[in-house]
């Protein structure tokens, strides 16, 4: 029996956080998110997919919204853009 994935918007933002949070403490990597962003997807019924779409697009633009605000609050100084962007390419 299949199983039965809510497409509501917060169930999506609940998932994309729960995502984001493992892969920020290290208990995911970038690739176990792919996977689980993948299975999930298998398991929409293929009509609550464009819904599922429009939502989960929605959760990714704020969220790539509230980095950026977060990015550009950060002090200026080379020393900070340094750590960040080596913390962002994994080093």
């Amino acid at each position: 029996m299949p199983q039965e994935v809510s497409v509501s918007y917060r169930a999506i933002k609940c998932k994309v956080y729960r995502l984001i949070d493992a892969l920020v403490d290290g208990d995911k990597t970038e690739a176990d998110v792919q996977k689980s962003i993948r299975r999930w997807w298998d398991l929409l019924n293929p009509a609550d997919r464009p819904v599922a779409q429009k939502y989960l697009l929605t959760v990714l633009g704020r969220s790539e919204s509230a980095l950026d605000a977060i990015g550009d609050a950060l002090p200026s100084s080379s020393r900070c853009a340094g750590t960040y962007g080596s913390l962002a390419s994994g080093e």
